[in-house]
């Protein structure tokens, strides 16, 4: 796959099939959208291409007033796409200019002018064009104008439930990474670097790595105990991971910790990547090291038991 950061480094070459958006989380949605991007282009021997933006246009439209979290940092997102065969990744950088062209000017300009795009391949809820005016009928329209083919892929449900970015933003923050998992088509996913912390888990016997999450926008699922993957160096290794501030012994700071079960290596500032599996249970206060410490081998049986199921 090529990656691209500046449009006008593409040049056509063969017919283009073409999808554009932000794909934030590249769910089972989007990939639905992407694998039918990579055959039609196969089908007519073009080139598939995905369109997507960075950063996200809210971050950009409101950046004052903005609590919004990614599900995939722009990193995450390059692996996920390369790894479903598109030709080309174009992230074209989101500006409050570009926001500020119309839904036939966005078409004529950026999909046909720059990309001269043979088909679109589009959700059956795409918005595009200033203050997101254009959709399906609009799109259908520029279509007959310009001379391009176009199709509509429909709602994907699992469970009865159409899956979208949004949904998938809200079961992590309610904890129900099991949900998040159907929903993303694999297990969510958070990187960061080690850092040195109180060093209390050691002395109780459950040594932890304090992780620090590299990207500022990354969402971090609802505080509490995981049972996790924890990827170090290539190698996977079980985990106990906890969210919060620490109860028992009063912490003011909010931390991310993972004990790594069977792992005694020092990996102080490397990066390590926290596969979520399930949620074990909230955050609790204990009255002192003694309760902690039996409620820590509980969750050590519990996760093992997850994990090797």
């Amino acid at each position: 796959m090529k990656l691209s950061y500046d449009i006008s480094d593409f040049k056509a070459t063969k017919p283009v099939v073409l999808t554009q958006g932000t794909f934030d989380g590249v769910h089972f949605g989007h990939k639905k959208i992407l694998r039918k991007v990579v055959k039609q282009a196969k089908e007519i021997g073009g080139e598939s291409i995905l369109l997507t933006f960075y950063p996200h246009p809210r971050l950009v439209l409101y950046p004052d007033d903005n609590k919004l979290k990614m599900l995939s940092t722009i990193e995450e997102k390059v692996k996920k796409v390369e790894e479903l065969g598109l030709d080309y990744l174009i992230i074209l950088p989101f500006t409050k200019e570009l926001s500020r062209l119309r839904a036939d000017e966005f078409v004529r300009d950026i999909l046909v002018e720059k990309l001269s795009i043979s088909q679109l391949v589009i959700g059956y809820d795409h918005r595009f064009g200033r203050n997101r005016e254009g959709g399906i009928e609009e799109m259908l329209n520029f279509a007959n104008v310009f001379g391009f083919e176009i199709e509509e892929i429909p709602a994907q449900d699992i469970k009865e439930s159409t899956v979208s970015s949004t949904k998938i933003r809200k079961a992590l923050l309610k904890g129900d990474v099991g949900l998040a998992n159907q929903y993303l088509e694999e297990n969510y996913k958070v990187t960061g670097k080690v850092e040195q912390g109180a060093q209390r888990g050691t002395s109780i016997g459950y040594p932890t790595a304090n992780l620090r999450v590299t990207s500022s926008y990354k969402l971090i699922p609802l505080n509490g105990v995981y049972a996790v993957w924890v990827y170090v160096d290539e190698n996977r290794c079980g985990g106990m991971l906890n969210i919060g501030y620490n109860p028992t012994f009063d912490d003011k700071a909010w931390s991310i910790e993972v004990h790594i079960l069977d792992f005694e290596k020092n990996i102080y500032h490397k990066e390590i990547t926290i596969e979520f599996i399930d949620r074990v249970r909230d955050e609790q206060e204990f009255k002192g090291i003694e309760e902690l410490k039996k409620q820590l081998k509980e969750d050590e049986k519990r996760i093992r038991d997850v994990l090797q199921s």
